[in-house]
């Protein structure tokens, strides 16, 4: 059969829940240390990098010259349609939904 938790058992216990779930929120003790491999790795420089995605490469169609331009393509739509098409299908879509 089961036993009820006393009002000090449940008491510990909501403190000990309490304290684990506010260990989440704070900063790791011991930091990672940077692998040396990681800083010569080959890839994209930072100024082909994604300003709106910094971990995918800037997308070589779209012009930084375009209105609200962040560099967000994360699937490639821009290496196989136009830019002005697919803007124009946003904004058509966008004013049909409102």
């Amino acid at each position: 059969s089961m036993q009820a938790l006393s009002p000090e058992m449940l008491r510990n216990l909501l403190v000990v829940c309490g304290l684990a779930a506010a260990s989440a929120f704070s900063a790791p003790s011991v930091l990672p240390r940077a692998n040396v491999r990681a800083s010569v790795a080959k890839g994209p420089s930072m100024q082909a990098m994604s300003e709106a995605i910094p971990f995918l490469p800037k997308p070589k169609n779209i012009d930084d010259s375009m209105a609200g331009y962040s560099g967000f393509d994360p699937m490639g739509f821009s290496d196989y349609y136009d830019v002005k098409y697919l803007r124009e299908a946003e904004i058509k879509h966008g004013r049909i939904c409102m």
